[in-house]
């Protein structure tokens, strides 16, 4: 079993940053590393489906972003730490949202970076509240 932990959650004004890390519990199966998966945060607002956020591939030189995002959100991992981060400055209203941490299912994956369907596991959540 795979169980990823967020971290780093709460409420901010705009403008404020927030830095956001993710890492795998010690229940995690000793056959799962995640410096061999693509990564990714998603974000999620009552009535609406769960949105991709931003991503990282398991050699880190592969990025994407949400646009409205871009400029803002910085992902990162350290593959030592076994983790991965989401950086976010000037945040805004809008960026509200219980945050996901998630890992493709299948290591080495080369492609469908920001795909939410390539993304198996999941972690709880963290809450992110901005105010105006």
């Amino acid at each position: 079993q795979v169980q990823l932990v967020e971290s780093g959650g709460g409420l901010v004004q705009a403008g404020d940053s927030l830095r956001l890390s993710c890492a795998a519990s010690g229940r995690t199966s000793s056959t799962y590393n995640m410096g061999f998966y693509t990564m990714g945060w998603f974000r999620q607002t009552p009535g609406k489906e769960r949105e991709f956020v931003a991503a990282i591939s398991w050699g880190g030189d592969i990025k994407r972003y949400l646009d409205s995002v871009k400029g803002r959100f910085t992902i990162s991992r350290d593959n030592t730490k076994k983790s991965v981060d989401l950086q976010m400055n000037s945040l805004k209203p809008e960026d509200t949202a219980v945050y996901y941490c998630a890992s493709h299912s299948t290591p080495y994956n080369q492609r469908d970076y920001d795909a939410k369907e390539r993304f198996g596991y999941w972690g709880q959540g963290t809450q992110v509240t901005v105010s105006s």
